[in-house]
């Protein structure tokens, strides 16, 4: 059991990597901007689970908090505040299949959740050695033990998450505009 471990990690990094992929085309291709904020929400959870799988969970946790829920409640914010969303733009899922397949992963996940917790998560590999924080809290320093791997071996994602609300925001002052402008 032990050795399908690497490949349990492996194919979940690919699956919830091509799932903030889909999540993030389908935000940029909805025209509802409270529809196209929910599925950032989903790119933002998959990404987090990315660093998680990274082992990386102090920047996934704080992707989760600051983006997908700080963030995100400000752009729900300012769309409600400018009016731009329709309550009947809102449902993604309105046919038959898509909410047949929102169930169908929903479950998958919640079986993997229970798989999850009768086995237990590796150790050996996977696992953070004994004294590990303490050794870069000594070296680096509580700051520095953070922002190093965040700004080194993390830049790219972390740089590809700036960009992605910076086209968020762009493409909410775009809508917005051009609401504005239809409406005069």
């Amino acid at each position: 059991m032990q050795d399908n471990y690497p490949l349990f990690y492996q194919f979940h990094f690919y699956l919830f990597g091509l799932i903030a992929i889909v999540a993030a085309i389908t935000f940029v291709t909805r025209k509802s901007p409270v529809a196209a904020v929910l599925w950032l929400v989903v790119t933002m959870f998959c990404l987090a689970v990315e660093y998680v799988m990274l082992d990386a969970q102090f920047i996934g946790v704080i992707q989760i908090l600051v983006y997908a829920g700080a963030i995100m409640v400000v752009f729900l914010f300012v769309i409600m505040l400018l009016n731009l969303g329709h309550p009947s733009e809102i449902a993604d899922a309105r046919g038959l299949g898509m909410k047949l397949l929102a169930g169908f992963l929903g479950l998958a996940m919640l079986a993997e959740v229970g798989i999850l917790s009768k086995t237990g998560l590796p150790s050996g590999k996977y696992a953070v050695p004994a004294g590990f924080a303490d050794r870069q809290f000594a070296k680096y320093g509580v700051v520095g033990a953070v922002a190093k791997p965040l700004y080194q071996d993390y830049a790219l994602a972390f740089e590809l998450t700036s960009v992605l609300l910076l086209v968020a925001i762009a493409g909410a002052v775009v809508v917005g505009r051009r609401r504005e402008e239809n409406a005069s």
